[in-house]
């Protein structure tokens, strides 16, 4: 059995590598990995295929950045052509950026089962392109391995019931498997000086947090204001946006920027911080895996179950309410296994060999 694998952004070679694990394991399936560059600097691509021990891409189709609509038209102009040439049983994508989208609609064109890892998901924000994209794919998709049963209900008020399978969340996997080995291996906390429980960790990339100077502003400002260190691993889109501005150092003595940090340190230092703020969907995720208190820098998110459970705040762009929550953070006392046993990727391949071969 011949599966193609799409990737491209570093969320997803984050959830790939447990799935491919278990692939290599595997006497039926090939896998054939499709990588198609639309996060393509080293520090947020290859780093993680080392890393993680992703088996090298067979294709790589260095797509690049561009509007939405032109880099999903290059995808989908290449994705067509591999498939055609493959002619694979089963295409798997992953999550909600665009190459999700095109490995999806291609396929489905092609009239090749798709399978989606990470479905159901809903922000219920339609203006967000990764709400437009995990849509479309769940209608696309023939197999839909939904994390939560959250993930299955809202399929279900879509009309989507035939090939949906609660599997637990593959980041869950990913974070049990990885755990040890950073914090055996990495050393950013005493290289970057910094002390348990005393800093933050934030994340800032989506296009409502970094579309214009003033936003991006009052952002920087509040998290330079909570009265911790804050370290920020920085996204390309928001160091460019930072470089427009003409925003400096100096002007943020309490954040500490860096480069995009490698999956060993990040999970090394989100497991030692004392809260991570964020508008990133997987790091809320994690976060909660790490048990570490989460405030969300938007004004929904997908992963409501880390509310509900206390772990998460969503506080959206005011800076006095991000400011008062960072100030207010406390670990809960109860946490309760929200995202599976960690045995994800094990019960994919079962029923993809139960869908094919029963």
């Amino acid at each position: 059995m011949k599966i193609l694998t799409i990737v491209g952004a570093r969320p997803q070679f984050i959830k790939a590598c447990m799935l491919s694990k278990e692939f290599v394991r595997d006497d039926v399936v090939e896998e054939i990995i499709v990588h198609t560059g639309q996060h393509y600097d080293s520090s947020m691509s290859d780093i993680f295929f080392e890393q993680l021990q992703i088996p090298k891409p067979h294709y790589h189709l260095a797509v690049g950045s561009h509007s939405h609509g032109k880099q999903t038209g290059k995808m989908l102009i290449e994705l067509e052509r591999i498939m055609i040439k493959e002619q694979p049983d089963l295409v798997l994508v992953y999550g909600d950026t665009n190459s999700t989208l095109a490995g999806a609609l291609a396929a489905a064109k092609l009239l090749i089962p798709v399978a989606h890892v990470e479905a159901g998901l809903r922000s219920f924000n339609k203006r967000m392109p990764e709400e437009q994209n995990r849509i479309l794919t769940d209608h696309l998709s023939t197999l839909l391995f939904c994390p939560t049963d959250a993930a299955v209900e809202h399929l279900k008020q879509e009309s989507i019931t035939e090939g949906v399978h609660q599997t637990g969340d593959i980041i869950c996997d990913t974070v049990n498997f990885f755990l040890p080995i950073a914090l055996e291996h990495s050393s950013i906390q005493k290289t970057l000086e910094l002390e348990k429980d005393r800093y933050f960790v934030a994340t800032i990339h989506r296009a409502e947090n970094t579309k214009n100077c003033q936003q991006l502003m009052e952002l920087l400002n509040a998290l330079n204001s909570i009265g911790e260190k804050v370290l920020i691993p920085i996204h390309p889109r928001t160091k460019k946006m930072i470089a427009t501005c003409k925003m400096t150092e100096e002007e943020y003595p309490q954040l500490h920027v860096t480069e995009p940090l490698n999956y060993f340190d990040m999970l090394a230092l989100v497991y030692n911080a004392k809260g991570v703020l964020t508008d990133s969907g997987g790091l809320q995720k994690e976060a909660y895996l790490l048990k570490t208190p989460c405030i969300t820098l938007r004004d929904e998110t997908e992963w409501t179950e880390t509310v509900t459970a206390g772990w998460n705040r969503v506080v959206g762009r005011d800076s006095t309410k991000i400011m008062e929550a960072a100030k207010k953070l406390q670990v809960p006392k109860k946490h309760i296994q929200l995202f599976g046993d960690g045995q994800t990727a094990k019960r994919i391949v079962e029923i993809i060999h139960n869908s094919f071969y029963n």
